[in-house]
């Protein structure tokens, strides 16, 4: 059976200091739906044209998406030195200029969202990950966030006769290396990072190349040049990661690495980033804890739960284990177990599909098996099978898992509740205290065990009563993102999408505001006729008995194109 997206067939060149030009050769990327039915046949179809050794009819192939160039490293090269000339250019385009370009891409992608999702599909998610990706990066842009970043960005006002701004500067030229499971959305991050004033270099991962591409082919570049940024200010590459990061390191025009990938991976790329005089912004691994108190709302609770099968659990910030009050264990575990067992694979434009193949298949038996061994219950799960749900010792598919595990202490020995774990297993964790101890004692021992998670991305609460959410907002410091009663993937303008802290964020981890993250901040004090700018007392608003002079008031003109902040 042949199958495709139904999406336009796309090709995009190296972006090369705004400029397209041709790459050393081609990553050609077929349609997810083709490689499902036709595996072997699809993939065959793929090295030919990868290496050139295609038949004449293959560049017709229905089955292809599209296909995106390979750069080289000279071109590596180039686009750093393009993009140290123009940030300063782009740098002095007014602060207001450079917002209203998040506000048009904003606009944009509401117009071309149908061809955004087709895009997601055609490189293999599930509709319903495809529109959740949308809505992200809808709200990374909305206009309540951009005008948040607005009074971030900028302050200022009167002090002691003088003008006193805060202000924040980019940091320069920034590189950003989208995380292979999620790369449109995670380079969504660089529209911020360009709204910031800094330059932006973007590799493309090859092994899933065409998303990244069109956004930023189709949506972002025509933008940038509209919004009078010089053509310098965006490059698009596609290479190997590891050269490609040995390039930035090396590069006296690279001053922050952006990068997505695994813990170990991060705190390797921080070391050689500090050695090299680079900032590092990690994002990294998630292991997600939903916490369910006694007067949750099951069904909501519930729906949060399986929010870990979306893409098969290959999100960083789904929630990988459920801790639970012993007196809602069992009905949320059963009603969770018939959900889950319920799911079915498929191909990912079915909006009834939302598991997607595994590529860490043989890890999921090792950490499972590692489960069983230490007392886990295994509830459903865990079969190999092919895109029509067969078992199939070679199929892309996993069963979705769901695993029990009763006390605190046996979930603190597993790697699958304490490691992040990236398929479709969720694991359900009763919590225990001693029978004489109240709620309090359990309500203790359980927010230990979400602050003692090494991994800090997300964390959610369902719950009612007011004290248990005010303990969880106030004391979990563990995570980038709480969520109290809503969906654990969800989000929102102006809160976070990204950023945390742990193994998710490296030592340097937290929220992930990229307008924050690639700017530092300055202090700016502007005097004019000051009578005594020496009298650091009076500065500070101290009469001193040997001051001889007060500052006499200033007559400074009203400020242009900054928006004046009423009080820190």
């Amino acid at each position: 059976m042949n199958s495709s997206s139904g999406a336009a067939r796309l090709e995009f060149p190296v972006l090369l200091a705004g400029v397209p030009v041709p790459g050393e050769s081609w990553v050609h990327w077929p349609a997810s739906s083709a490689t499902l039915y036709d595996t072997y046949e699809v993939l065959a179809l793929k090295a030919r044209l990868d290496h050139a050794r295609e038949k004449p009819e293959d560049h017709t192939d229905p089955r292809l998406a599209g296909r995106v160039a390979r750069s080289t490293g000279d071109q590596a090269l180039t686009a750093l030195s393009c993009a140290r000339q123009a940030q300063p250019v782009w740098a002095r385009v007014p602060l207001d200029r450079r917002l209203d370009f998040v506000r048009a891409f904003h606009r944009l992608l509401r117009e071309q969202a149908e061809q955004f999702v087709s895009v997601l599909i055609a490189e293999g998610n599930p509709v319903r990950v495809a529109q959740w990706a949308l809505s992200a990066a809808l709200n990374i842009t909305h206009p309540d966030t951009v005008e948040h970043a607005r009074e971030l960005m900028v302050w200022e006002d009167r002090r002691e006769g003088r003008l006193v701004r805060l202000v924040r500067k980019p940091d320069g030229v920034v590189c950003l290396d989208p995380a292979r499971n999620a790369p449109m959305l995670t380079a969504v991050a660089g529209i911020l990072t360009l709204a910031a004033g800094n330059a932006l270099v973007v590799n493309a991962p090859p092994t899933v190349p065409l998303s990244t591409a069109f956004l930023f082919h189709e949506l972002v570049a025509p933008l940038l040049t509209q919004h009078a940024a010089p053509p310098g200010t965006l490059s698009v590459l596609c290479a190997p990661a590891r050269p490609m990061l040995r390039t930035w390191l090396a590069s006296p025009h690279c001053d922050d690495i952006f990068f997505f990938g695994g813990a170990s991976q991060g705190a390797e790329l921080t070391r050689s980033c500090l050695e090299a005089g680079k900032k590092p912004i990690m994002e990294l691994a998630g292991n997600d804890a939903l916490m369910v108190w006694r007067d949750a709302d099951l069904d909501q609770a519930v729906e949060a739960a399986m929010e870990r099968y979306l893409g098969s659990g290959q999100l960083c910030f789904a929630p990988k284990f459920a801790l639970l009050h012993p007196s809602i264990a069992e009905e949320f575990t059963e009603r969770l177990h018939r959900r889950v067992a319920a799911l079915r694979v498929g191909p990912p434009e079915n909006p009834e599909i939302v598991l997607t193949p595994v590529i860490k298949r043989s890890q999921f038996k090792e950490v499972l098996q590692d489960a069983v061994d230490k007392g886990a219950e295994l509830l459903c799960g865990g079969a190999l099978v092919d895109v029509h749900g067969q078992p199939s010792l070679r199929g892309p598919f996993l069963t979705p898992a769901l695993v029990r595990v009763r006390g605190l202490g046996p979930a603190a020995t597993m790697q699958a509740v304490t490691e992040e774990t990236f398929f479709p297993l969720m694991c359900v964790v009763v919590a225990d205290s001693p029978v004489s101890a109240g709620d309090d004692a359990l309500l203790d021992s359980m927010l230990a065990f979400v602050n003692a998670n090494r991994y800090g991305l997300r964390n959610s609460l369902w719950a009612r009563d007011a004290h248990v959410i005010d303990r969880f907002a106030d004391e979990v410091s563990n995570g980038g993102v709480l969520k109290v009663n809503d969906s654990h993937i969800g989000t929102l303008p102006v809160l976070p999408v990204i950023g945390g802290t742990g193994l998710s964020g490296g030592v340097f981890g937290e929220a992930n505001i990229p307008f924050l993250r690639t700017t530092r901040l300055q202090g700016i004090s502007i005097g004019s006729h000051i009578a005594a700018p020496f009298d650091h007392l009076a500065a500070a608003g101290f009469q001193s008995a040997h001051a001889t002079n007060r500052p006499a008031p200033m007559d400074l003109p009203e400020q242009s194109g900054i928006t004046r902040k009423a009080n820190l």
